[in-house]
């Protein structure tokens, strides 16, 4: 199975406000729409990291530079990925006339954090912290600024910036990928019969107890290498269970 992680970064909205505070914005005084600025991305486990962004090259060769890697990718990791970047991804893609890339499972880390603990704080760099994970790269708006105005430098810090992202968040799925609940079944992806673990693909596991369903009941078992739990494919019930 090929999982490629992926974080982007966009240009913010410009737009003519009366006031610092709440205000609702009309379109007529936008004057330029969000877009997408860089991507980075890695397949999980290799070393290589690829970046690509408007200042590098044309939009439309850096969106079909990161369109074939998603189009090859069987499951892409992200951080609130669905929300932001996939949608994000996918207007650019429509905008310039591409078709969508072939379907593919997420891998959304955010929904994760946010559905299976209780962090004071779901942002990325805070969960990192508590982790006792390496950071994200310390930045402030003026970045963007300076990028959009198209300042060496700045593009330089930012592609640093955003490669990073990618690392920290490769490190922070191996922590979390046990948590999971919607993980593709890596067994799926390969041609092996054995029993494996269903994630990380290994086959050190020991049995532990049954896991039952209203219809059957198969056996348990844990990943000792990641720690996930999964059970077996073989009904164990000796007796015929009518549906509930």
């Amino acid at each position: 199975m090929r999982c490629l992680l992926l974080d982007i970064e966009t240009s913010p909205n410009t737009a003519f406000v009366w006031s610092l505070w709440k205000e609702t914005i009309p379109l007529d005084r936008l004057i330029e729409s969000s877009e997408v600025l860089c991507w980075s991305a890695k397949w999980l486990g290799s070393e290589e990291v690829m970046f690509d962004s408007i200042y590098k090259s044309k939009p439309i060769d850096m969106l079909r530079g990161i369109h074939k890697l998603m189009d090859e990718a069987d499951a892409i990791i992200h951080y609130n990925g669905l929300r932001f970047d996939i949608p994000c991804l996918n207007k650019e893609f429509l905008i310039y006339g591409m078709t969508p890339p072939a379907p593919y499972k997420n891998i959304d880390l955010y929904k994760t954090v946010k559905g299976q603990f209780k962090f004071t704080s779901n942002k990325l760099k805070h969960v990192l912290e508590r982790l006792g994970l390496e950071n994200k790269i310390d930045t402030t708006f003026q970045l963007w600024v300076d990028c959009m105005n198209r300042v060496p430098e700045a593009w330089k810090y930012m592609e640093e910036y955003n490669k990073n992202d990618v690392v920290v968040l490769e490190k922070l799925y191996h922590i979390l990928k046990p948590w999971v609940t919607n993980h593709p079944n890596r067994s799926l992806y390969t041609e092996r019969s054995e029993i494996m673990c269903p994630v990380c693909g290994s086959n050190h596991f020991h049995s532990r107890g049954s896991y039952y369903t209203t219809v059957g009941k198969y056996k348990r078992y844990q990943c000792l290498d990641c720690g996930k739990w999964f059970r077996g494919r073989d009904n164990m019930s000796y007796r015929q269970v009518l549906s509930v």
